[in-house]
């Protein structure tokens, strides 16, 4: 995947590619190996306290160039959905 000098994505994302993103830094956040994080798993279940959430919520919208909306989270509560939501939302804002 291409990088910007910031960081950012500048390629179409791809689900598992988002996943591999969120789960690296949960890993990182949690200090497991990332074999230890489910993506299937919820959030409010890995033990992320409130500063750590937002913390991971401000590097993943810098990462992507855009922000997620403040439900993201309520209606894509595990890794693996919130990446599928995040690729289709780039997918949206392409095509605009």
């Amino acid at each position: 995947m291409s990088e910007s000098i910031e960081g950012r994505s500048t390629a179409p994302l791809t689900p598992a590619a988002v996943q591999a993103w969120l789960v690296e830094k949960v890993a990182h956040k949690l200090g497991v190996p990332p074999s230890d994080v489910d993506p299937d798993q919820y959030f409010d279940e890995f033990d992320l306290d409130s500063t750590e959430a937002l913390v991971l919520s401000g590097e993943l919208e810098n990462w992507l160039g855009f922000e997620l909306e403040t439900t993201a989270l309520w209606y894509h509560p595990t890794i693996a959905e919130l990446s599928r939501h995040i690729v289709e939302r780039q997918a949206e804002q392409h095509a605009a």
